[in-house]
């Protein structure tokens, strides 16, 4: 397995990653990572056979000294690596680096892979004709793509990435055994500082497509409604400073709070104490939501949900049971939308109870692994063995 993004990363398509491979047996599986500061941490704590390498190119192109450089420094570690390991298979995270990485594997060692695709990242690609080409090559040299979500389905095939016989959909989950509802805790709350205030969560990077700063627009109308409303926001990125200049801004810092990225037991809390989720997604130059495996965990932990309109955010949810997509562009329609459900708890109770019996129906990791395994084609002489031989390891 071969990706960039994985714990302790932040991000869904690490957690996506992580959820699936560490069920299957690890006498079969290699894991070649992007570095991360707390990877050592990380690391030790599992038996995981993980490799770190920095796959953190300045450009996914190939022209100029940067891109190729890159490129050929990172083919020659895992050339190493597929020799060292006896790989059989490569799992690429995604088409840029990895799967241009490991096509490039294929044609000088045959070494067959399947790639990884999100949604967001084909918008990106695809407004650089060098980067289009590789990632056109990647993902036709694959045996299939994996999709994360009926959406992203749509644009491989209709955008012409690939033919729909080479495409296997496999949607992201959640730990319903981590990610379970409990009862509003005062204790808790008031240690969030949420104590007396009705709030509204948001879970993910700081980045604009996210659209944490629609919300803080909507905040001036919401609290004429709701005095005590809360804007709780976990998540770092690059857009943190604006974000904190906007909500000073819009006159509403007091009714922003900005947590930083957390941990699984503290980001748990914050799902279980809200009043609301939110995840007020829109296109931005292209790029959009592929999946929102936040709306999995939120929902999983008894909450409704509100998502924007762009990319596959509606695939995670039973709507209107326990979850509505609305344009997160108008900022008037999301502020009458959120305004509506805070103003009525029993609905707001009615569509957490749904939405908790939805995702353990539909999203929990065991069957979403067990399908994994099928499309993988993975032995079954090691589907359920801890001590498999070496024979098919995936990388």
């Amino acid at each position: 397995m071969l990706s960039r993004v994985f714990p302790p990363h932040h991000g869904g398509s690490g957690r996506w990653f992580w959820e699936i491979y560490r069920r299957l047996p690890w006498e079969a599986v290699v894991v070649v990572a992007g570095e991360h500061p707390d990877q050592s941490a990380f690391d030790r704590n599992h038996a995981a056979n993980i490799q770190r390498m920095n796959l953190d190119f300045p450009t996914w192109g190939l022209l100029g000294n940067q891109g190729w450089r890159h490129y050929l420094r990172a083919y020659q570690t895992l050339r190493s690596w597929l020799r060292k390991e006896a790989v059989t298979h490569v799992h690429a995270g995604t088409c840029l680096p990895e799967g241009f990485l490991a096509c490039l594997l294929r044609r000088r060692f045959g070494v067959p892979y399947i790639c990884y695709v999100h949604g967001e990242e084909l918008n990106v690609v695809a407004s650089s004709r060098q980067m289009s080409w590789m990632a056109k090559l990647a993902l036709r040299e694959a045996d299939f793509a994996v999709a994360n979500s009926q959406n992203t389905v749509r644009q491989l095939v209709d955008q012409d990435w690939l033919p729909a016989d080479k495409v296997r959909l496999l949607h992201p989950g959640v730990d319903t055994g981590l990610f379970v509802p409990v009862e509003k805790k005062p204790e808790t709350r008031q240690r969030l500082g949420w104590e007396g205030r009705q709030v509204i969560l948001t879970v993910g990077r700081l980045q604009k497509r996210k659209g944490q700063d629609q919300l803080i627009r909507v905040l001036p109308q919401l609290r004429v409604a709701i005095p005590e409303v809360l804007y709780a926001i976990v998540g770092d990125g690059e857009e943190r400073q604006a974000l904190e200049a906007l909500a000073r801004e819009c006159d509403v810092a007091e009714h922003v709070q900005f947590l930083g990225g957390m941990e699984d037991t503290r980001l748990r809390e914050c799902y279980q104490q809200c009043d609301l989720f939110v995840l007020p997604n829109r296109e931005v130059d292209g790029d959009t939501e592929g999946f929102g495996m936040v709306l999995l965990e939120a929902q999983a932990c008894g909450k409704a949900v509100v998502a924007g309109d762009s990319g596959g955010t509606a695939e995670t949810m039973d709507m209107p049971h326990t979850g509505l997509v609305v344009d997160c562009n108008d900022v008037n329609l999301l502020a009458g939308t959120l305004r509506t459900l805070l103003q009525d708890p029993a609905r707001l109770n009615a569509m957490g109870q749904a939405a908790r019996e939805w995702v353990v129906q539909n999203f929990d990791w065991e069957p979403l692994t067990a399908r994994a395994k099928e499309i993988f084609r993975f032995p079954a002489s090691l589907q359920g063995a801890s001590s498999a031989p070496k024979a098919e390891t995936v990388c």
